[in-house]
């Protein structure tokens, strides 16, 4: 099938397709992490010394003895024998944004021919997959293959089961033989205990004589869109680069504003209950879930959750979301900017950190003018984010991103500080050397008596912000939706720690020389301030009086591309923050700037030849059939008198030609190599492949509005994302 029949088939497909059917799921208390090897089932499974260990290790990072290993080892096989279990798999987390996986058998085969089933502690403890097939920067070659998995027990075990059977998944860190880390997982714990022996520092300055380990919190609003098989088969595009890179724009998009938690659609509900099901087997606390602004856009939220962990169920989660959709006829697409015209999706990563004797540490309280702790840690939130802004630049750039940023549904490529009306009044009285007391949000009255009143929240939201103070919490709201939120909350713990080291050391200067603590505290926020204060902005991010502002009179730096943002990675400072504070070495660190800039530049290359071939093969093809017809019409025409389609004649001959040598152009483009550097490759890619790109689609756009609707070869915008 070709053109229109090929899509009115997909479409006949959808709207005939037999429901799936879903009926009154279990009760929560029952499904609830009922796949998990938690602490629960662990306290039911060991010893009491056992489970006291590894609880304790769980708490506090306590290392665990090799016996108890053996003991812990021997009850997770049980559990998951019990369970159907036949393999097992460290799970870990390379640098490819996606998770890998290595099963092995339970089965050992004794001296009489007997198979029987084993798993010990050293089996739990280590795996060994090669370290050389994943993405590791120079760090390991083809004759220097060996890298190790090795069991991260703060993160718990589970089953995942599947059509094909169930697996016991063990999350893992995963190491070079020479010890550096080649995944997302060992920078983030390593990230956390920085900021933990940081904040030690500032809350025994402070006075506080009982300070449990201190851990950063992470609640990552997930943003998708939902296209069905039958259109996405059909999309070479969509199928291998994940976004369409042709498309005229709709008649109606999302101007009205009308899908914005608006009803959702039958059989999205059935995938969102199937999905959601799942995750609460795996004990994934998915809080939210609604449309969102555009058009077959849908989000899920889950509860806040330890970083580490939560940062394994978000992996987790793009999984089974991904594979879920795809037993209800659905391609989830992860893209961050699939369709153009409309909002792209990303991950807004709730941030913040706490423990069990100071609370969270980015809670202001109801009066945060007196809570010192509070303005302290807030205080280092804003002085890491204009110290290393281009570094959280870095962190969240990518290809797909890029589309993203910076466009009216995302923050701009400026990162900047939003606190909200009163804490940022809060942080002004202190710059200016007073602090005031300050009025609460007050309370919201409607005058309607069967309206309640309740409490207004002290500041309102800004959206256009990239980082913001959402009331406990900061919001980094620029990663991208395909994203890991490993590598975001690395960098906000990293900075993190190293302001909190800044403050300890004011705060010590200040204390020594006899200051009582309040007026101490705000005479380092004072210094902070005047340091670092053209980093807070509550207005609109979007504006172009912003971006002049910000570069011009705040000397904040614009970053639109991955290509300007990845060399943040090779800044001296940033080298140093990530040593000092042992998250990473200079050769760990430098090993991700050349993988990701590897990352950036092939998956422009992939898209620049996609877009060669389905202009080539699909579009032009298309064109010409329907060149063919109007000349034949319009000289059959003409020989009786009639002038008939010269307009349109010459409207679809100019686009394809000036497509097709656009395509050429593109060509030449692909086949340059020998760069001097991958930041020359990089910044070829973005300022050479990726305008041309937008030539050829520009013109291929432009045809799909003339040529007939039965020769077109692609499903369109209207019924990807209008048919469910």
């Amino acid at each position: 099938m070709s053109g229109n029949t090929a899509r009115l088939q997909a479409i006949s497909n959808i709207t005939n397709r037999i429901p799936k059917k879903t009926g009154p799921t279990e009760p929560l208390s029952k499904i609830w992490a009922s796949d998990v090897f938690n602490l629960a089932t662990m306290e039911n499974a060991l010893s009491k010394n056992a489970f006291k260990a590894i609880k304790k290790t769980v708490e506090t990072g306590a290392p665990l003895d090799p016996a108890t290993a053996d003991v812990i080892a021997a009850a997770m096989k049980e559990w998951a024998v019990g369970k159907g279990v036949k393999f097992f798999s460290h799970i870990f987390y390379p640098m490819t944004n996606i998770t890998a996986e290595k099963h092995d058998g339970f089965i050992v085969t004794n001296a009489d021919g007997h198979a029987i089933t084993e798993f010990t502690g050293s089996l739990l403890i280590k795996g060994e997959p090669d370290g050389s097939s994943f993405p590791n920067g120079s760090l390991r070659m083809t004759n220097a293959a060996r890298g190790y998995t090795a069991w991260d027990p703060t993160s718990p075990a589970y089953v995942m089961n599947t059509p094909n059977g169930a697996t016991l998944m063990i999350p893992s860190v995963f190491m070079s033989w020479t010890g550096e880390s080649l995944d997302k997982k060992i920078p983030l714990l390593r990230s956390n205990a920085a900021m933990d022996k940081a904040a030690h520092k500032v809350l025994a300055l402070m006075g506080e004589t009982e300070i449990a380990t201190l851990n950063s919190s992470c609640g990552a609003e997930q943003e998708y869109f939902l296209v069905d098989e039958n259109f996405a088969n059909a999309r070479p595009d969509l199928l291998l680069a994940g976004r369409t890179l042709f498309g005229a724009s709709p008649a109606k998009g999302q101007q009205f504003d009308d899908h914005y938690f608006g009803a959702i659609p039958a059989r999205v509900q059935v995938f969102m209950q199937d999905f959601e099901d799942k995750l609460y087997r795996l004990g994934i606390p998915a809080k939210t879930h609604h449309n969102e602004v555009a058009p077959g856009q849908f989000e899920i939220a889950p509860y806040f959750e330890a970083a580490n962990v939560a940062a394994d169920h978000q992996q987790l989660l793009m999984t089974l979301m991904k594979s879920t959709a795809k037993e209800h006829g659905f391609l989830c697409l992860l893209h961050e900017k699939p369709f153009a015209g409309v909002n792209g999706s990303g991950k807004h990563v709730n941030w913040s950190v706490g423990n069990a004797t100071q609370g969270n540490l980015l809670d202001p309280g109801n009066t945060p003018h007196d809570n010192l702790n509070f303005l302290l840690f807030c205080g280092a939130v804003i002085r890491g984010v204009h110290t290393y802004g281009p570094m959280l630049r870095a962190v969240i750039a990518s290809a797909a991103n890029d589309h993203r940023l910076g466009a009216n549904e995302a923050p701009p490529a400026i990162l900047s500080v939003y606190l909200g009306d009163q804490l940022e009044s809060v942080f002004n009285d202190i710059k200016t050397g007073s602090l005031l007391e300050k009025a609460d949000g007050g309370e919201m009255d409607l005058g309607l008596s069967q309206i309640l009143k309740f409490k207004r929240d002290p500041g309102d939201r800004n959206r256009t912000s990239p980082f913001a103070f959402t009331g406990n919490r900061f919001e980094f709201r620029a990663v991208g939706s395909s994203q890991s939120v490993s590598g975001p909350l690395v960098a906000m713990n990293t900075m993190l720690a190293d302001s909190l080291n800044w403050i300890a050391l004011e705060l010590e200067s200040a204390l020594a020389d006899g200051t009582e603590k309040a007026p101490a505290v705000i005479k380092v926020l004072q210094k902070l301030m005047d340091l670092h204060g053209n980093v807070v902005f509550g207005g609109d991010g979007y504006s172009s009086e912003w971006h002049r502002m910000a570069v011009e009179e705040r000397g904040l730096k614009n970053i639109p591309t991955t290509a300007d943002a990845l060399t943040a990675y090779k800044d001296p400072a940033v080298i140093e923050l990530f040593e000092s504070t042992g998250v990473l070495s200079p050769k760990e660190l430098a090993s991700r700037f050349e993988v990701y800039a590897e990352q950036y530049i092939l998956s422009i290359e992939v898209e620049a030849k996609l877009v060669i071939d389905i202009a080539t093969t699909k579009i032009y093809p298309a064109a010409i059939s329907y060149l063919s017809t109007l000349t034949t019409t319009a000289t059959s025409l003409s020989g009786m008198g009639i002038a008939f389609g010269a307009d349109t004649l010459k409207a679809v001959s100019a686009a394809v030609g000036n497509m097709m040598a656009s395509v050429s152009d593109l060509k030449d483009a692909v086949e340059t190599h020998d760069f001097e550097s991958e930041e020359a490759h990089m910044t070829f890619c973005a300022e050479t492949i990726c305008p041309l790109m937008l030539a050829v689609r520009s013109e291929a756009d432009t045809l799909e509005g003339l040529v007939a609707d039965e020769l077109w070869p692609l499903p369109k915008y209207q019924e990807m994302l209008f048919i469910k």
